[in-house]
């Protein structure tokens, strides 16, 4: 099973998509600093799951999350957007 995560930076409040056979252990190399594009960011806390089925699904979700990363559809997604 593949997931498709956001985090969001606890320092910078920026958020990070991402997907990961195993999201808890890609949590710890975001926060340990073991990925470049995070490292500074740290630390990171999770604020969305999504489970898959296969890696291709859980890719294309992400993308699919990016494209709209910042809008109306993301703070929906999040929960943060109020009508």
């Amino acid at each position: 099973m593949y997931s498709v995560y956001i985090l969001q930076s606890l320092k910078n409040q920026k958020y990070y998509i991402g997907h990961a056979e195993d999201s808890d252990v890609r949590l710890k190399k975001h926060n340990s600093g073991c990925v470049k594009s995070t490292k500074y960011g740290r630390p990171w806390e999770v604020v969305l799951v999504e489970k898959y089925k296969t890696r291709a699904e859980a890719y294309r979700r992400e993308l699919e999350i990016k494209s709209y990363k910042g809008g109306i559809k993301f703070k929906r997604l999040l929960g943060l957007w109020k009508e």
